[in-house]
């Protein structure tokens, strides 16, 4: 360890010399990269086309700005985030980066809040035919489109096969990924959020604000989480609010803060009692300062450790929802919903059982190998 080294600088060595982390990483990329460029990946509109009258067209672009979803905000978010990415590592080495990245992330949202979805029904296949040129996905069809007759198994055409009703397999596990991952991450963090401010204050403050807010939390503990999910679900699913990953993402960080609340509380009660803190209410720094500034940065490790555990959990509780039917609605893709087409015979249809399951088996180990290497290189022993 060389001298000036920070604790940040030394853990993150530490995590990048872990075999079992850096599978993680590269598990979660391997996710994460097809699910950012999706409609760049299986798409049944040509990116670019000439047809036979010279004209150039772009059947894409609309598509990419106003995609023809249910799930329309998650599917804008992604592609938002697939253009922003490479921009901000291109801003990397100019001299202002931040004024540019502010500039490319303000210019990136005029085309998605202006660009209106448009029903198009026109077969560019066989457009493509009589077009002088047509450059499509390597998957050249969409999430939605029937192509095959049902359950047909992996083939030349299809590589992963296709769903119940025609639709690519292959095509609705990369747009799947999309709702898995945005539930994982965005409940997850939810989740985190709620459970540290509840877990801060309860530290921070003991006495009765500690007693009457783990009293709370006590009694949301009796409550068994997947039926609270099934109920919640069934009661907004009622509502017939179209955006279903929303309402997904909204129960699982609604309902699972409860576990952080209880390891932020922990951790600040110890951090508590130390001479830091000590001294900070002694020179008469506001409560919200020592928590936020001083507190709270020492009790991070354990939250991003329970972070990377909690988007697993999220992953599968999101599965098992939509393998019930209570989760991600028709027709938007999701792993569990694959999984749930194959629930009648399994073994026929072992293509809707096994590359989801598959994908399912990679997301939560490469995210437990994650917050494991987390764990390693955040241990002070």
């Amino acid at each position: 360890m060389a001298d000036g080294d920070s604790l940040f600088t030394i853990a993150a060595r530490r995590f990048f010399r872990d075999p079992a982390a850096i599978a993680g990483i590269v598990g979660v990329l391997l996710l994460l990269i097809p699910a950012l460029y999706a409609p760049f990946i299986a798409n049944g509109r040509p990116l670019v086309m000439v047809d036979s009258g010279g004209r150039w067209l772009f059947p894409f672009c609309r598509s990419f700005f106003a995609p023809d979803s249910t799930e329309v905000i998650i599917e804008q978010v992604f592609n938002y985030c697939a253009l922003f990415l490479p921009l901000f590592l291109l801003t990397i080495p100019l001299k202002h980066r931040k004024i540019w990245r502010w500039a490319a992330a303000i210019l990136l949202l005029i085309p998605f809040l202006t660009v209106r979805p448009k029903i198009d029904k026109q077969d560019y296949r066989e457009l493509a035919q009589t077009a002088r040129f047509a450059l499509f996905a390597p998957i050249p069809y969409g999430p939605f489109e029937m192509t095959a007759p049902p359950f047909e198994g992996p083939s030349r055409r299809h590589i992963l096969g296709v769903d119940d009703v025609g639709r690519s397999v292959a095509s609705r596990m990369i747009y799947g990924a999309r709702a898995s991952l945005a539930v994982g991450l965005i409940a997850t963090a939810l989740a985190m959020f709620i459970g540290s401010a509840v877990g801060l204050l309860a530290g921070f403050y003991r006495n009765w604000v500690d007693l009457a807010v783990m009293r709370l939390v006590e009694i949301l503990m009796c409550f068994p989480t997947f039926l609270l999910l099934l109920i919640l679900m069934s009661i907004l699913g009622d509502r017939r609010f179209e955006q279903s990953i929303l309402i997904v993402i909204a129960v699982i960080g609604l309902t699972g803060w409860i576990g952080v609340a209880f390891l932020v509380r922990g951790e600040t009660l110890k951090q508590r009692v130390l001479p830091y803190v000590q001294s900070c209410e002694v020179i008469g720094l506001p409560a919200r300062r020592i928590m936020f500034r001083h507190l709270l940065p020492n009790i991070t490790g354990p939250i991003l450790i329970s972070f990377t555990f909690g988007v697993a959990g999220a992953i599968l509780a999101e599965s098992g929802l939509s393998f019930l039917g209570f989760g991600v609605q028709p027709p938007t893709a999701s792993w569990g919903g694959l999984l749930r087409q194959a629930f009648d015979n399994p073994l026929d249809y072992w293509h809707l059982t096994f590359f989801p399951g598959l994908t399912l088996f990679l997301a939560v180990i490469s995210f437990n190998f994650i917050g494991e290497g987390l764990r390693r290189a955040l241990d002070v022993k």
